[in-house]
């Protein structure tokens, strides 16, 4: 009689082990859910309706980061309450800054951001919102991933394709409806759009709050007020996260409209793979239905 062995000692081909991935911001956060498709799903930081500028990570926060197979964020421009828990991080452990990674189109913030002798810094750290750059991310995310999980290297880089090539087609069709909307002056709340309005040739003339959304002086409120009542601004928008009272102020029986809540970080969004598409799509819609009118 032949003996029986056991299932649990039967020789079975060895599974590679999905690096678990860390990211920071919702559109990061998506980015990297794309790639990972249906090996795995990445952990989001940054909290459903927090300040991405301004955020504590709770203690089981700062535990996947330490052992994380990968960190993926924007960098300390924009979330530096990450660097302390990486810095927590084993030598050589594996992150990857996108802002500052080959590939990516960077821009200045320029010398108009600076308010009353406070310079927020040269670079503007809201680079997700050039399609463009959100297209290279996919493929550094897929890049890193495939050398931390070879055997899965064609995944990552076969779902990072599809989801550029998905993004493309995103940005022609906010491209055309944005079109109508050109050259109209805008003032939004806080200084982040400016990759999205070099990409489809908006006309955002100013901000209330400068850089990382800190208060505005007095004499930028009223300088923005001054060009408002001139009439050399259609639309205003508040944003997400922050009191719309400066903006009713500053609109107040100057005829210029006020627009929906922007949300350039997507913190009121639904996480997952989706959510980009859904912040990009939300920013254009809300514009042109402010500034189309």
């Amino acid at each position: 009689m032949r003996p029986i062995i056991p299932f649990l000692l039967l020789a079975s081909p060895a599974l590679a082990e999905v690096p678990s991935v860390v990211t920071d911001i919702p559109p990061v956060h998506a980015l990297a859910a794309q790639v990972m498709g249906d090996l795995g799903t990445p952990e989001l930081l940054l909290a459903r309706g927090a300040d991405e500028h301004d955020f504590q990570l709770r203690p089981s926060q700062a535990g996947a980061v330490a052992d994380a197979g990968l960190v993926v964020w924007v960098g300390p421009e924009l979330t530096p309450w990450l660097e302390g828990a990486l810095e927590a991080r084993p030598e050589g452990a594996p992150a990857l800054a996108l802002l500052d990674a080959e590939g990516t189109k960077a821009r200045d913030y320029g010398v108009g951001n600076v308010e009353e002798g406070h310079d927020h810094g040269p670079e503007d750290p809201h680079a997700w919102l050039d399609p463009g750059n959100a297209q290279v991310w996919l493929g550094l995310i897929a890049a890193e991933l495939s050398r931390l999980d070879p055997e899965h290297a064609a995944t990552y880089r076969a779902n990072a394709a599809k989801a550029a090539d998905q993004i493309g087609g995103l940005d022609a069709e906010l491209g055309a409806l944005l079109s109508p909307v050109r050259g109209k002056p805008i003032v939004t709340f806080h200084d982040a759009f400016g990759y999205f309005g070099d990409h489809y040739g908006l006309d955002f003339v100013g901000s209330i709050a400068v850089g990382d959304a800190s208060s505005p002086g007095a004499a930028r409120l009223a300088g923005l007020r001054d060009e408002i009542a001139a009439g050399g601004v259609v639309c205003l928008f508040p944003e997400v996260q922050h009191d719309p009272a400066l903006i009713e102020q500053l609109a107040e029986g100057t005829g210029a409209r006020i627009g929906g809540a922007l949300d350039p970080v997507g913190s009121s969004l639904e996480p997952g793979p989706g959510a980009y598409a859904a912040l990009m799509s939300g920013l254009a819609q809300a514009i042109v239905e402010c500034a189309g009118g």
